[in-house]
């Protein structure tokens, strides 16, 4: 299967609905679909569920909050120290409005493997005893216990890598891989922005991270400036 190429972020959002899961690769700063997450704000796509590491750090995804569009946010950091101007996501947060589950950032990204591997969950220690632990399946195994978690899976998982070629082989560079490839695997509809497209075979077999089996749609895009909002 050949990646489909869009002209606009916009138009490589078409289809996205109403209650989507969204997964959005990127670490703080790194590696993030800025310019999809823009697009997805300005098409007004409402009730999201959000899947990333972490939300309103540099990331943008905090404008989908001052947009009213986020139901629910699953990350593994979402509220910023003491004294730091509150994001819209805190805001609507403490509110009310917004629901938020906290998973530690190893679980996270092996639930996330899970769901793009097909195994139905797997049992980890981390959590057990804690508030990870709340309305979760908790399994003796060699004198001890083990909480059990569920595969984690999205709608839409929007990455961002550096380059990719025609077929959707994608590239990261440096830090911007994190969970970008693992999300990839993990949704029924894979949009990738990227830096630069080149032509079929122009990627070395060693630098293709994501192969295009596991995406659908690529957009070029010029990188956006990180803004940091309080902090």
């Amino acid at each position: 299967m050949t990646a489909t190429v869009y002209d606009t972020p916009d138009e490589a959002l078409e289809g996205i609905a109403d209650g989507a899961s969204v997964m959005a690769g990127g670490f703080a700063s790194a590696g993030t679909p800025t310019n999809l997450i823009l697009a997805l704000r300005r098409r007004g796509t409402r009730d999201l569920t959000v899947i990333a590491n972490n939300i309103g750090l540099g990331d943008r995804l905090d404008d989908l909050c001052e947009a009213r569009q986020v139901s629910k946010v699953i990350a593994t950091f979402a509220i910023r120290a003491s004294g730091a101007r509150p994001t819209n996501f805190e805001t609507q947060y403490r509110a009310g409005e917004v629901a938020l589950e906290l998973v530690p950032q190893g679980t996270f990204v092996e639930r996330i493997r899970a769901g793009g591997a097909g195994i139905g969950g797997f049992l980890t220690r981390t959590g057990v005893g804690t508030e990870v632990a709340e309305g979760k399946e908790v399994l003796g195994w060699e004198g001890e216990e083990w909480l059990f978690e569920r595969p984690l899976r999205a709608d839409v998982a929007l990455v961002k890598a550096h380059r990719a070629d025609r077929l959707g082989n994608l590239s990261y560079r440096l830090a911007g891989r994190n969970f970008n490839p693992v999300m990839a695997t993990a949704a029924d509809l894979v949009v990738a922005e990227v830096e630069e497209i080149v032509e079929t075979g122009e990627l070395p077999p060693e630098d293709v991270h994501t192969p295009a089996v596991f995406v659908d749609r690529i957009v070029r895009c010029d990188p956006v400036e990180v803004r940091w909002d309080g902090g």
